[in-house]
């Protein structure tokens, strides 16, 4: 949360500029005072003072090692204290073919953390009165979204990442096509009514984009390059993709690993979702301006006030207060005893993260041009060891709460990501990654999930300190779950409040899908290669398989469907990982691929009659021995786990908007 100093700071600031009454599109929009937020309990001790030269130490000691454990190329640091740049410096290679190092001025890409110039743009609208947060996002658009509920869609749910769009990664990939018709060519399906239910919306921050382009008039690449680069003096930025050629030879090269091949320049189709290029030094005047009150180097690009708005946290939206909650544009990342707000974003290769942290006027990013060899975030680690440093904070003795040992048993279960595609085959990614939350021995919980591990790469243990909220042991972090009207547990939250975790039924569950899958490929894989098998095993032994011939074909007919169910997986499989691979390399070209592999799925999905069919003649059959009926009977349940695989993870729906 903000505490009180923080906001006697921002009204002395808001009073002294300004004595006018807000804008329209803000009225009826400033902040409460902030909720009692949990982070509040914790007690700040003395830490390391933060100044330029002990900043180095730690980072020049902590910086090269993390780059070589996580086989990272290079990363670039900034951090500004009081008004002043304190700190900027790279570390690694920006290329490590030529062993470029990575310097404050080295180009890199910010992913997601580029939002934060969207919603920027967008509030300069709400100033200028001609864009209103409570408004439905209809008002501005010149399209239609499909009325999937009837509660409408409004700007404030597009700057919370709760408008319930699902995942839509598609557009992402798409070269040269102007922001309209990236907008209008795929829009993503409704899955939940607006406000209710946190879950990042690439789309969502594309369309807060389409609304500043509209109103303002002005093309949104331009208009941010006009209305926040040029006056903040950010003459290193750009969303130009690809890049000029006069910026191209200061870009960083990007990597999955610093052992593997530079991949090449990423083109985010849609660019308000996050198609910035910037710099280090360019990202402190970002920082400073809002740590500012809109203001940097005497260039305005927010009033105080408006800043003091897109800090604040919002309730409701499905969250629960006690834990961290959006604010508008950023998401709260409180820690440490203090309130802070943030930014992350990823590509296939840069991953960056921007901190501010209001109450001590700081600001601090980092962009790593790698991906790296673990599945802890090295961001995450970076900026825990930081706050340690800086900002300790004795914990609370927050006592067990007396209701642990039965509501262990009500959170635990399967859960999914509020943020994902429903409606379309990657539905079975999600559904194979969704997360487990596990009861331990001693009444506290782990979360089998990379988000909930620690630094060694174990899940950390969880202990329940409140009404099903759990803390995090030896840390001060909490996940809280929720009831629905009946009582029962639906639903948990985590630090992060873009999305939040949903329990699943049995029907999609990844503990009952798997095995069916796994049953169904043994099965069928043992079914095709039985075949050649058989029939060199009677050619050898001279024993002909002397069949009717209703009966013999089908066999054929049963084992070529298990060889084209198979055929379908493996394609499927494949296509899958090439997405995982290069998201941005999707585009409607793919599409005859994607139909054909799923027209494979359909038709072997209609082996299940015969196999169905095959298996009752053959139970029925006085003659069949005890071994043939129980080979029928489990190429028929192969065949139904296969298709309800198949209707659950929506493989064969047809779908190519995703």
């Amino acid at each position: 949360m903000i505490d009180r100093a923080a906001l006697l700071f921002f009204a002395l600031v808001s009073c002294s500029a300004f004595a006018q009454a807000p804008p329209p599109g803000l009225a009826g929009s400033l902040p409460r005072e902030h909720s009692a937020n949990v982070q509040a309990t914790l007690v700040p001790v003395a830490g390391h003072e933060l100044t330029a030269t002990d900043l180095e130490t730690f980072l020049d000691g902590f910086m090269p090692l993390q780059l070589l454990q996580n086989d990272i190329a290079g990363a670039v640091i900034a951090v500004v204290k009081d008004g002043k740049v304190l700190f900027t410096k790279g570390y690694g290679y920006a290329d490590v073919e030529t062993k470029r190092p990575m310097t404050p001025e080295t180009l890199v890409r910010i992913g997601s953390t580029a939002k934060l110039f969207t919603w920027t743009s967008l509030m300069q609208q709400v100033e200028q009165g001609k864009v209103e947060l409570d408004a439905d996002v209809d008002r501005y658009l010149d399209y239609k979204i499909p009325k999937t509920f009837d509660k409408p869609i409004l700007v404030r749910h597009l700057m919370t990442h709760t408008p319930g769009f699902e995942e839509d990664i598609k557009a992402l990939g798409a070269v040269n096509v102007d922001l309209r018709r990236g907008m209008t060519h795929q829009i993503p399906g409704r899955i939940y009514p607006p406000g209710t239910t946190p879950a990042y919306s690439n789309y969502g921050a594309g369309m807060g984009g389409y609304i500043v382009q509209r109103v303002s008039g002005e093309p949104y690449v331009g208009y941010v390059e006009s209305h926040v680069f040029k006056p903040l003096g950010m003459n290193h930025s750009t969303l130009v993709q690809p890049l000029p050629p006069e910026m191209a030879s200061n870009m960083s090269s990007g990597y999955e690993v610093a052992s593997s091949k530079a991949g090449g320049f990423e083109v985010v189709g849609i660019p308000p979702v996050g198609a910035a290029t910037t710099t280090a030094t360019d990202m402190t005047k970002f920082m400073l301006a809002y740590l500012g009150g809109g203001e940097y180097n005497g260039a305005r690009i927010l009033r105080p006030e408006t800043v003091k708005v897109m800090f604040t946290r919002q309730p409701g939206l499905g969250l629960d207060s006690r834990g961290n909650l959006m604010c508008l544009g950023f998401y709260e990342a409180s820690s440490h005893g203090h309130f802070m707000v943030g930014h992350e974003g990823d590509s296939e290769y840069f991953h960056a993260l921007l901190r501010l942290m209001p109450d001590a006027n700081l600001g601090f990013l980092v962009s790593y041009n790698s991906a790296g060899n673990g599945a802890i975030r090295p961001r995450e680690v970076l900026w825990e060891k930081f706050l340690d440093r800086y900002f300790p904070a004795n914990q609370p003795q927050e006592p067990t709460a007396a209701t642990a040992a039965a509501d262990v048993a009500a959170v635990a279960g399967t859960y999914m990501d509020s943020r994902r595609a429903d409606d379309s085959f990657l539905k079975a990614l999600y559904i194979a990654g969704e997360t487990t939350v596990v009861p331990l021995a001693d009444g506290a919980i782990a979360i089998d999930n990379d988000l909930f591990k620690d630094a060694n790469g174990k899940p950390k243990h969880w202990r329940e300190v409140g009404s099903l909220l759990y803390r995090e042991v030896d840390g001060e972090r909490y996940v809280i779950f929720q009831r629905d009207s009946s009582g029962r547990v639906t639903r948990f939250q985590s630090p992060w409040a873009v999305f939040v975790w949903q329990r699943v039924g049995l029907a999609v569950n990844k503990h009952l899908l798997i095995p069916l899958l796994v049953f169904s490929l043994f099965i069928m894989l043992s079914t095709v290669l039985a075949w050649p098998v058989a029939a060199v095993a009677r050619k050898v032994l001279q024993c002909p398989l002397e069949l009717p011939v209703q009966v013999r074909r089908r066999r054929l007919v049963i084992r070529l469907l298990c060889l084209l169910s198979l055929v379908f997986l493996a394609a499927l499989g494949g296509y899958g990982a090439q997405i995982l691979s290069d998201v941005f390399a999707l585009t409607d070209g793919l599409d005859p691929i994607q139909y054909g592999i799923q027209l494979l799925g359909l038709i072997a999905a209609l082996g299940t009659g015969v196999a169905l069919y095959n298996a009752y003649l053959i139970i029925k059959d006085s003659a069949k021995g005890l071994w043939e009926k129980a080979r029928a009977i489990s190429i028929a349940l192969a065949f139904l786990a296969f298709v309800w695989v198949v209707m659950v993870g929506h493989l064969a729906n047809f779908n190519a908007a995703f």
